[in-house]
């Protein structure tokens, strides 16, 4: 069994209030469109932390500070590369909130998440941002290609 596997790096942020508000991007893209937290990939040679600081302020304005790890979300490709999505949290930020191409953003109360129209998964993968027991996401094929995610 190999040791090595070429992975791609991304990142998601819940960013929170303190007041039951979270910060979410209604996303424009395609590919995976719907209600989630802002984020991005990590660009070569980049810190995860300096990453996921550097998404959330080109995606929402907002300079974000001490971002906790929180879990993360992991499936294989086809092709044999793995993606990883790390994903924090954090109640410490200035700047002003202004949207980006990447979609609009905007606060609403915790409570009211899963009412809106979420990017595929994120009602499941919130469980992991706010818990103590799930720290990761886990995506498995079934012979029909169906994906399926676990929660452990």
């Amino acid at each position: 069994m190999a040791r090595e596997e070429k992975a791609i790096f991304m990142n998601l942020c819940m960013v929170y209030d303190g007041q039951g508000n979270i910060l979410v991007q209604n996303r424009k893209n395609p590919n995976w469109p719907g209600i989630t937290f802002p984020g991005g990939h990590v660009e070569a040679g980049e810190s995860f932390a300096d990453a996921v600081i550097r998404e959330v302020w080109e995606e929402t304005g907002l300079t974000i500070e001490q971002p906790v790890l929180c879990g993360i979300k992991q499936w294989g490709e086809k092709n044999g590369v793995r993606s990883v999505v790390l994903f924090y949290k954090t109640d410490r930020f200035s700047g002003e909130l202004k949207s980006s191409e990447e979609g609009e953003v905007f606060w609403v109360r915790r409570e009211e998440f899963e009412r809106l129209p979420l990017a595929t998964d994120m009602a499941e993968t919130i469980r992991v941002f706010e818990s103590d027991i799930f720290s990761e996401c886990f995506y498995t094929q079934d012979e029909k290609g169906k994906w399926r995610l676990h929660l452990q």
